[in-house]
């Protein structure tokens, strides 16, 4: 299973963005400020120039981590705060896109350790290695996409920052910086470096800095014909170009550079026909060359599909009306009010599949940060197409703003006509804005309801802010039924039966002291009125199996929750850091024996755990990890194959 990035990469060019300390120069950050630093001090100020980059036409970005390694960060007397600085880069980077709602990639910015290597002995050279691996371990820690070992001038040492990136099992981007000359500083042709580099198994193999496009260009053609002479076609790298925006010009104390986006626009062009994949820019270029090189690009290749920010909303289309049938929704002058209410005993396309003793499988999205949702209806877009059958919505988890789950659902059912099950906490609203948000979402056919109580707000951006909870979990589930028999909470009429299907959450995970309260409270949650459960992940029988021999089977659908695992570093930290998860040593075992091929590990512990669960599950609830749909797209196709020979 190739990593999306490789394999957007073969399809068609992708644009990298451009120089992060140029902007942060132009903004006033003088050259001798350690612009890492700025992770920490200044993050909306870095958060910004990734969101202009994204704006411009960006599909790659790069953390401004690039001085982030313990050696640099020594001399600003930082050497402690590699870890920080590097999850907290990432961290600002995801929420740029985020924000803004483009699918792009994020990348881990890795530059030279900055410390001399002469004549460098077998220590030196492990000196640097584990200087390398600390921060790339960071920057997996905090969720990148990819790699870039970037403005590199020593290949001695470039080798060792790629072998300390191979162990991660991310894409690797490795790049040399070369003189007009065609060599780097140390000597190295640009034929000799794509040699070395592409023996050592790197995905993408090119050059940035130090010169312009020109030069650059001579470099890669050089770099592309020898690569064309090796005995092994299979091992043949991609290519990346990212050159610098000519040579600086110092005015009044200020470097300037003097290549015009135009002039980027027509190598772009160049670099993307002479076969380089990836392409972007370096010291001196802005905003300006890559929303050029971007426009240049998308006509000569096309625009891509998860390209612009806009989502057009159709005055004719089919929509998910939230009761398993689809009908056409057009904009006129008036609306028959049957299209509105709910048949008597409708159900959800879930609850007909569930009644029926299907299989279903759900997975969740995390609503966005900002203003788009574009990101995010690609990626269910991706899971729909691979079987999914409905999508889970989070209801701002971990007490952080994002876009209403009310409103991205019915975003969702509209656009791709897949059902949706929306978590609702009674965190955060009072009892009247309770009914008020169930009315609407019963009107939007929204009808799959997750009831929970919601994260405290303590864990979240705003630890001030006070919570409501005028009702927990099983009280919300009482209102919701009383709706479905026509009153709300003060026993008014709301003028129908609605026809809400009510989801409850199980915690399987519970410790001895813990399984008492937590069998009462499911004991509850069925009195309350739910008709089906979603349990928290587990990654073994044995919690699945201790509930159900205390419970017996369960009267209504139990979905079991699923999170695959994708590293060691991935499995750590559910296990130590994250509430309600536990992870048995012998599978943590395999994920540290697991290496590089985390992901197929991963994806091989989950399998075999719902084949061993699957006669006493009636689905499975899968959430992909820093928006990884791949990994649970696999996992689907999976699935799908063990129902067909099932």
């Amino acid at each position: 299973m190739e990593h999306p990035f490789l394999e957007q990469l073969r399809q068609r060019p992708l644009l990298c963005d451009g120089a992060m300390g140029t902007q942060l120069y132009a903004r006033g950050i003088p050259y001798e400020q350690c612009f890492d630093a700025l992770n920490l001090t200044q993050p909306e100020l870095i958060q910004s120039i990734h969101r202009d980059y994204i704006n411009a036409g960006a599909q790659i970005i790069e953390t401004n981590t690039f001085g982030a390694n313990r050696a640099r960060l020594e001399t600003h007397n930082l050497g402690d705060k590699v870890r920080e600085i590097n999850i907290q880069g990432v961290k600002i980077a995801r929420e740029a896109r985020e924000i803004s709602g483009q699918p792009v990639f994020i990348a881990g910015s890795v530059g030279p350790s900055g410390r001399p290597l002469q004549a460098p002995d077998e220590q030196r050279l492990r000196e640097l290695r584990a200087i390398f691996s600390e921060q790339i371990e960071a920057l997996q820690a905090g969720g990148v996409d990819l790699l870039i070992l970037e403005t590199f001038s020593s290949l001695a040492e470039l080798r060792q920052a790629v072998l300390a990136a191979k162990e991660s099992g991310l894409p690797v981007v490795a790049q040399m910086s070369f003189y007009e000359d065609g060599h780097t500083l140390s000597g190295s042709s640009a034929a000799r470096v794509a040699a070395v580099l592409s023996d050592l198994g790197v995905d993408v193999v090119g050059a940035n800095c130090s010169v312009g496009p020109a030069a650059t260009f001579d470099a890669l053609e050089e770099m592309i014909a020898a690569t064309k002479q090796q005995e092994t076609p299979a091992a043949v790298p991609l290519f990346s170009a990212q050159p610098n925006a000519g040579l600086p010009t110092r005015i009044n104390n200020r470097f300037f550079y003097v290549a015009t986006p135009d002039y980027f626009a027509d190598y772009a062009r160049r670099f993307a026909n002479a076969g380089v994949r990836l392409i972007g820019g370096c010291c001196g270029t802005t905003p300006r060359h890559i929303a050029a090189m971007r426009q240049a690009l998308d006509e000569s290749f096309g625009t891509p599909l998860s390209s612009g920010p806009d989502i057009p909303l159709p005055h004719d289309q089919q929509v998910q009306n939230g009761t398993g049938t689809t009908r056409k929704a057009r904009i006129t002058g008036t609306v028959e009010e049957e299209t509105l209410l709910p048949q008597q005993g409708s159900m959800t396309h879930l609850q007909q599949k569930l009644a029926a003793g299907e299989f279903v499988i759900s997975v969740e999205l995390d609503p966005p940060k900002g203003l788009n949702p574009k990101k995010i209806l690609d990626g269910a877009a991706i899971l729909q197409k691979a079987g999914v059958d409905c999508i889970n919505i989070a209801d701002s988890p971990m007490a952080r703003v994002r876009m209403s789950c009310l409103a991205l659902a019915r975003l969702i059912q509209d656009h791709l006509g897949i059902e949706t099950i929306i978590h609702f906490t009674s965190r955060d609203r009072n009892l009247m804005a309770l009914q008020s948000e169930l009315l609407g979402a019963h009107a939007l056919g929204i009808r799959n309801i997750l009831a929970l109580t919601g994260d405290p707000l303590r864990v979240g951006a705003y630890p001030n802010t006070t919570g409501v909870w005028d009702v927990d979990s099983i009280g919300l589930m009482r209102v919701i039924r009383g709706m479905n028999e026509g009153y709300d909470a003060a026993g008014s009429s709301i003028g129908a039966h609605a026809s809400f299907h009510i989801g409850c959450a199980l915690n399987l995970n519970m410790t001895d002291e813990e399984v008492e309260h937590e069998i009462e409270k499911y004991q509850r949650k069925i009195e309350a009125g739910a008709q089906y459960i979603m349990t928290q992940p587990i990654y073994e029988m044995a919690p699945l199996e201790r509930f159900l021999k205390r419970v017996g089977k369960p009267p209504i659908p139990l979905i079991l929750g699923c999170v695959p695992l994708h590293s060691t570093r991935h499995a750590e930290y559910l296990h130590n850091e994250v509430p309600g998860i536990t992870i048995p040593d012998a599978v943590r075992a395999r994920m540290r024996a697991a290496g590089e091929r985390g992901n197929e590990e991963g994806l091989h512990i989950a399998q075999e755990l719902l084949k061993e669960a699957r006669h006493l599950i009636q689905g499975v609830y899968l959430m992909p990890s820093y928006g990884r749909y791949e990994v649970v797209s696999e996992l689907t196709h999976m699935l799908h194959m063990e129902t067909a020979n099932h």
